[in-house]
């Protein structure tokens, strides 16, 4: 499962719609939309779809099912907020391995999660094989799944990488291939762009969407937000799962590197508190060596295996084994762990986007600033209470697995940390609206203040003295200046003992206060006050004066 971020198609609208736009493309779109069993005919409808149901609790079950065909809701009959688009046209991947053979992993299907209000799409891929040593596997977890190579070797070739990665059609044609060993496209890339590519097999799946950077036309465009590591979920089916060690377990959980005949390099606390937080072990009794306590599940966050014996009555029956649960409750689990991620990673990349652009000298550089912040609140308010879920089932296993995979990712951190970034963004934006609205005020005020002067002079002496009895000019102005100087003089003098004014008004509305007490708080109207009290410096003994 592969988050990204869906980068703004229209400046300004919040809800971008980025899955009708993808529906909309007709050229050179392999994408097309897959309905859910509940959208479908009552035939398509099975067991395992109703155990799946069942498994969430209601409000999860409304965010990943709708509401029914009988509720009124935002689009259709009550239709998730989830998206589906599927691809068809790859039949599998072939992989050249470390020790330069291939391997064919056949492609069970390959989609694209959208979610309703929220730039978020998670690139699924599911491949399957059979009859691998462990070795193989181990390879696998460590080398498959790489956005881009983190570093090269002397000879060329990416390191850490899978020598080369090919999606293969149905006819076994070559639809795309890998372009690690191209050094320069990687490092000119990041020069350029500040930013990383992404294989062009990557490219190739992902398209008709474009990676944000590209030169390539597109209207949706994506940006990564995690590792180059994506998440991984792996289901393990072996002839007798006791026979693993320690250490391999290590290794399958932490998708490092296969066994090479030496050590892990990690101290007996590194390995007790691996299996303290990262593995669950209710159905695992290895001293027991019996079947129905055979099953064990590790998850770290951005890697979950399950480990099962392969014999054992229902475990790999795609219909109604522990294999249909992993493909249908346990990924949903996950879907929602790296989605809660993923959406808070895209708040996060908003906040910074929007402060990057802040220009606090330009007058609209700021409203943009505000404009986007407070955009940014709505959506998380509205992700808040659609979308984050602190418990999703009651049945023990997936309760217990969600908990774990979300401590592990650190959604909890990560949701209190945006929250109070969020709410530190809104507090600023209050007081500088505050403010602003203060200094409005006491411009205000200073206009009435000084427009009291002209009421208090035209309304004595008549709006048309100019026009009234005769009078010389000079008389008329006179007696303008008259009443104007007194009017002045009043209104700074109120202006000066505005202070000790204001104490007397609390006083008069306070009933508490006799009216003695009143009385003396006229009096102090006119009492000079003394100055505040200045602190007189005194320096330490024995310094020079």
């Amino acid at each position: 499962m592969w988050p990204l971020r869906l980068m703004p198609m229209r400046a300004g609208d919040q809800v971008q719609r980025h899955s009708e736009a993808l529906a909309a493309i007709t050229e050179n779109n392999p994408w097309r939309e897959q309905r859910d069993e509940f959208t479908g005919a009552p035939t398509d409808f099975h067991e395992r779809h109703y155990r799946e149901f069942v498994t969430f609790l209601p409000h999860v079950q409304r965010f990943l099912y709708g509401q029914g065909r009988s509720s009124a809701t935002l689009r259709g009959y009550g239709e998730s907020p989830i998206r589906v688009f599927r691809r068809h046209d790859i039949a599998a991947v072939r992989l050249g391995c470390e020790d330069g053979s291939t391997l064919d992993l056949t492609v069970q299907h390959i989609d694209l999660y959208f979610f309703y209000d929220v730039d978020v799409v998670l690139l699924v891929l599911e491949v399957y094989a059979d009859d691998l040593p462990l070795p193989r596997v181990q390879e696998l977890l460590f080398r498959f799944g790489r956005a881009f190579p983190a570093k090269w070797s002397e000879d060329g070739r990416a390191a850490q990488c899978m020598r080369s990665v090919q999606w293969l059609g149905r006819d076994g044609q070559v639809l795309a291939e890998s372009d690690y060993g191209d050094r320069e496209r990687y490092l000119r890339h990041v020069w350029e762009h500040r930013a990383s590519a992404i294989g062009r097999h990557w490219e190739y799946l992902l398209s008709p969407m474009v990676l944000h950077h590209s030169e390539a036309d597109g209207d949706i465009r994506y940006r990564q937000l995690e590792y180059h590591r994506q998440p991984k979920m792996t289901f393990l089916s072996f002839d007798d799962p006791f026979a693993l060690t320690r250490e391999d377990f290590v290794r399958l959980g932490q998708a490092t590197q296969p066994d090479d005949g030496r050590p892990l390099p990690y101290s007996e606390e590194v390995m007790s508190e691996f299996e303290r937080t990262s593995c669950y072990d209710r159905f695992w009794v290895p001293g027991r060596r019996s079947e129905n306590a055979s099953t064990r599940v590790i998850c770290t966050g951005p890697s979950m295996v399950m480990v099962g014996m392969h014999g054992l009555s229902g475990y790999s029956d795609p219909q109604n084994g522990l294999l249909a649960e992993f493909r249908h409750q346990y990924f949903l689990i996950g879907l929602i762990a790296h989605f809660h991620r993923a959406s808070l990673l895209m708040l996060m990349d908003r906040l910074v986007v929007a402060v990057s652009l802040l220009d606090a000298d330009e007058a609209d550089s700021r409203r943009r600033f505000k404009r986007s912040i407070r955009q940014t609140m709505e959506i998380f308010l509205r992700f808040n209470h659609r979308y984050w879920f602190g418990e999703v089932s009651k049945q023990s296993m997936a309760k217990d697995l969600f908990d774990m995979w979300s401590r592990n990712l650190g959604n909890d951190a990560l949701y209190n940390e945006l929250r109070a970034e969020i709410l530190d963004m809104d507090n600023y934006l209050e007081a500088d609206d505050s403010r602003r609205q203060n200094e409005t005020l006491l411009r205000l005020t200073v206009v009435t203040i000084f427009g009291l002067v002209g009421t208090i002079v035209t309304g004595f002496l008549g709006m048309n003295i100019f026009d009234g009895p005769p009078a010389t000019l000079i008389g008329k102005i006179g007696a303008v200046l008259m009443v104007a100087v007194p009017t002045l003089l009043l209104t700074f003098y109120t202006l000066k003992k505005s202070s000790a004014l204001s104490e007397f008004f609390d006083a008069v509305s306070d009933d508490s206060l006799t009216p003695r007490q009143k009385f003396k708080s006229f009096l102090r109207i006119w009492r000079k006050r003394s100055p505040p009290l200045r602190r007189r410096y005194d320096p330490p003994v024995g310094t020079p004066r």
